[in-house]
């Protein structure tokens, strides 16, 4: 038994469900849900009628907001959390950093009588003041200038965040600085949601419907690990970077396949209870909960909302994951890879489109071949991917993707798209001018009459795809688990928007010109079929020969974040973003220059503490055990007893000891030299050559794992923080 596991499984043996606050008892859902945000109902039973409908209009038709109303919902939002005991408000906003932040004021204000007031106005309310000076910016302000902006975004419901000690009222902001440009990812979001609405609007309106509002729909899958919080405090790598710079296969992992969907160890069980329930009282809806493929690996899913609430709720998600881990002394891990040789870890982003009114219009329905509204649509997406592929790629690249990607757990980094037979089919028949049939599903029969005869879909799915049409719906499998959704959906609503746009502008000349308009529609949607075709792939993405075939078609193959990140800027890209007014120019370079250095920062943080821990962990406890074995070879030698397999060992372990050393210094000095003063040099250097050197480091390290005495290993064992629940 391992150092670790003699240390960790007395502690993990006394860690119950009580450690969280549960406390086991029984809730009611439709009770609780939402009772810690003021959704819109509340607000309308709070505020005069006058006042709502002005509200109303800005929440719905967009339309400026007045400091009356601004005043009237800043009464009803204060009145509304201190009487849930909150004490203090925050502009909630999300920085270019990934992740939120807040800066917590108080609603108490003195009076002349000596006491104090909850006071809050609509000014407050409506713009906040936080520094801006240590966010990134990539260059959008000097950095001596902190003047930054937070604006309330009514869209998206104001929620409590409670303390054993207190609650906060949360507002959700958008953030920029002194001249206007996005620091944030809110901004951007919001822009595309306009640019995907006004486009989609005019695409219906040839239809013939009235839509109020259009907009795209999103649900983010969040795949985690959960160790120990023992193990994490005693790895440093974890600590620092969030994955496992070393660590040895262990002899069991997931080759049994008995995690994925098995049953969920009770102290998980009860952590994931109490982390649903703080989401179902914060309006999150949750739907979905299991066991994933790798050992220690989770899943929670949310049912479908407004891309921005969503991308709001995923945040509020990660939060409260972490914080209701620490509870039961377990730590999240959301890093895409926190341990080698095991599946990692997405955030798989399932997106539509719909009408305010209820109306999706990815739905297919049962005669796809004939629901036009749906072949332009889908069409649009299918043309959006297919020409905007680098755009996409770099929108989900990062340091921790980058293990993930193409490692037969994930989709590959060529961009794809899978129908399933049945709409291949359909487009299939487009391509050569119409669509008569749909295949049908027909009923499963399962060799029993004990079982019911299966509602059968027309086609299989597909794991390996990264945008992957999955019934009515768009799963965008290969966003990584550690990243915020709102650029990738910022992305994603901006190029379908640029496609709509296309194919509205040659549906109107040809309309202009006299002809009908179900055969001009007919021509438009085929005419983008055949351009976009060699983007459509059903095939195993994993396998060898679709790398060979994608080249054939032209499909991008951007492998690594370097790759991938350059893109974001090209021409192409830049003039897509200014039409359809998401990012200006400056603010598309922004993000490339803080997504690079960010890439830089990232695996630098990884090269320094890989070389630490090798160095004063890992070599040091070697040595000791090579002095152990060397020193009972000597004694064992005076007294004339075999010594032929402790000298193999011995040997071994000295050889291996040298190639560690060798590897520590040539790690020691390519992390010495950044590799220019430019953030895109230093992460070249760092992909070209601390990161090959951080895995030769790894990789001897991982041998002596297997050799050294388990008493003698620093580290906890992959095995111990797999098993020990």
């Amino acid at each position: 038994m391992s150092t670790a596991i003699k240390r960790f499984d007395t502690i993990a043996a006394t860690k119950t469900v009580a450690n969280g606050s549960g406390n086991g008892r029984p809730f009611d859902i439709l009770k609780i849900f939402g009772e810690n945000t003021l959704h819109m109902n509340e607000l309308k039973d709070r505020l005069p009628k006058q006042i709502w409908k002005e509200l109303k209009k800005t929440i719905v038709d967009n339309a400026p907001l007045n400091s009356d109303v601004a005043d009237a919902v800043a009464v009803v939002m204060k009145n509304w959390a201190t009487e849930r005991g909150a004490t203090h408000y925050t502009h909630w906003f999300q920085p270019l950093t990934g992740f939120t932040a807040e800066k917590h004021d108080s609603f108490i204000t003195p009076n002349q009588g000596g006491g104090a007031i909850a006071q809050f106005s609509g000014k407050e309310l409506i713009q906040g003041e936080p520094d801006a000076s240590s966010f990134p910016s990539g260059g959008l302000r000097p950095t001596f200038e902190a003047r930054g902006y937070t604006a309330w975004d009514p869209t998206s419901p104001a929620f409590i965040m409670e303390n054993e000690n207190g609650s906060t009222l949360c507002i959700p902001t958008a953030f920029a600085s002194w001249m206007g440009e996005a620091l944030d990812f809110k901004t951007p979001l919001l822009r595309s949601v306009e640019a995907l609405n006004k486009q989609g609007l005019r695409a219906l309106k040839l239809f013939g419907i009235d839509a109020k509002r259009i907009t795209s729909t999103v649900g983010a899958e969040q795949e985690y690990f959960l160790i120990d919080k023992e193990f994490y405090y005693n790895r440093p790598d974890l600590m620092m970077s969030g994955r496992t710079l070393f660590g040895a296969i262990p002899p069991r992992g997931q080759e049994l396949d008995d995690h994925y969907f098995g049953s969920i160890n009770d102290r998980v069980l009860s952590f994931m209870l109490e982390a649903e329930k703080e989401l179902y009282r914060l309006g999150v809806p949750v739907k979905t909960r299991h066991n994933e493929v790798a050992p220690g690996q989770y899943e929670i899913a949310p049912i479908f909302e407004s891309c921005n609430v969503a991308a709001d709720h995923q945040q509020v998600v990660m939060i409260v994951l972490d914080s209701v881990a620490k509870k039961y002394d377990l730590i999240c891990l959301k890093h895409e890879k926190p341990f080698a040789g095991l599946n990692g870890s997405g955030k798989h982003t399932n997106w539509s489109i719909a009408t305010s009114d209820g109306m999706n219009l990815m739905d297919p329905g049962d005669d796809p071949h004939s629901n036009m509204i749906f072949l332009f649509f889908c069409t649009a997406v299918i043309n959006a991917v297919y020409g905007y592929q680098d755009l996409l790629r770099a929108a989900i690249a990062s340091a921790g993707n980058d293990h993930r990607l193409g490692a037969n757990e994930a989709p590959p980094a060529i961009i794809s798209i899978f129908l399933g037979d049945q709409l291949e089919d359909v487009f299939n028949q487009l391509q050569t001018g119409v669509a008569t049939s749909s295949k049908k599903g027909g009923l499963l029969g399962l060799g029993t009459p004990v079982l019911p005869h299966l509602p059968k879909h027309a086609g299989d799915r597909n794991r390996t795809s990264p945008f992957a049409f999955t019934g009515n719906k768009f799963e965008f499998r290969a966003v990584g688990s550690n990243q915020t959704i709102s650029f990738p959906v910022t992305c994603l609503n901006t190029i379908v928007a640029e496609s709509i746009d296309e194919m509205c502008t040659e549906l109107e000349k040809s309309l202009e010109g006299g002809v009908e308009f179900e055969e001009a529609l007919g021509k438009v949607i085929t005419k983008m079929a055949k351009k976009s075709a060699p983007v459509v792939f059903n095939g195993d993405g994993y396998s060898d020969d679709w790398q060979v075939e994608a080249a054939k078609r032209g499909l991008l193959n951007l492998k690594t974040t370097m790759d991938a990140l350059p893109t974001l800027n090209s021409e192409k890209n830049v003039k897509l973003f200014e039409k359809h007014k998401v990012l200006s120019k400056k603010e598309v370079e922004s993000r490339l220059e803080i997504f690079t250095e960010q890439y830089f920062l990232r695996v630098n943080i990884e090269g320094e503490a890989t070389a630490s821990m090798a160095q004063t962990m890992i070599l040091p406890a070697t040595i000791r055990y090579l002095n152990e074995l060397t020193a009972y070879a000597e004694s064992a030698g005076a007294l004339n007893l075999k010594t032929k397999g402790t000298a193999k060992v011995v040997e071994k372990l000295s050889s291996n000891l040298e190639d560690l050393i060798e590897a520590l210094e040539k790690l020691h000095e390519v992390n010495e030299d950044l590799g220019g003063d430019t953030s895109h040099e230093k992460a070249i250097h760092m992909a070209k050559n601390v990161i090959p050197a951080m895995n030769a480091v790894r990789e001897v390290a991982d041998k002596l794992e297997k050799l050294v005495a388990d008493d003698y290993w620093p580290l906890p064992t992959y095995r111990d923080m797999l098993f020990v629940k």
